[in-house]
């Protein structure tokens, strides 16, 4: 069954990157520039899977994902941190906002397919 996938990155070649990925598998991919963008995108419109960027400029991707986990449309909407950190401190942040998940920039296909496919719910 298709989903929607909100993929939110301020480099367009990563958004670009997750599409080429995700679409082929039947999901509905819409973008968002930066955290702030895709607040006010997902204030009114349920998506099945958030995948964002940590470090963004206007909103970052942990700032977003607490922002998310206190509206009761995405209180339990999965959220994926796709980012070059890989501090425990940093995922501790993430996982402290809310976030369902974690994958390490850069990433091959194989490992995004996977995690989508494992947090999705059916």
């Amino acid at each position: 069954m298709s989903k929607t996938i909100i993929t939110v990155d301020d480099a367009q070649t990563m958004r670009k990157m997750i599409r080429f990925t995700l679409q082929p598998t039947g999901h509905e991919i819409i973008e968002a520039a930066d955290g702030a963008e895709a607040f006010n995108t997902l204030k009114n419109k349920p998506v099945d899977l958030i995948i964002t960027d940590v470090n963004m400029p206007n909103m970052d991707g942990i700032e977003l994902t607490r922002k998310l986990r206190g509206t009761p449309l995405h209180a339990r909407t999965p959220i994926v941190l796709l980012t070059t950190e890989s501090s425990p401190e940093k995922k501790n942040q993430g996982r402290a906002a809310g976030a369902t998940g974690w994958i390490v920039k850069p990433f091959n296909q194989q490992q995004l397919l996977a995690i989508v496919s494992k947090v999705l719910p059916n």
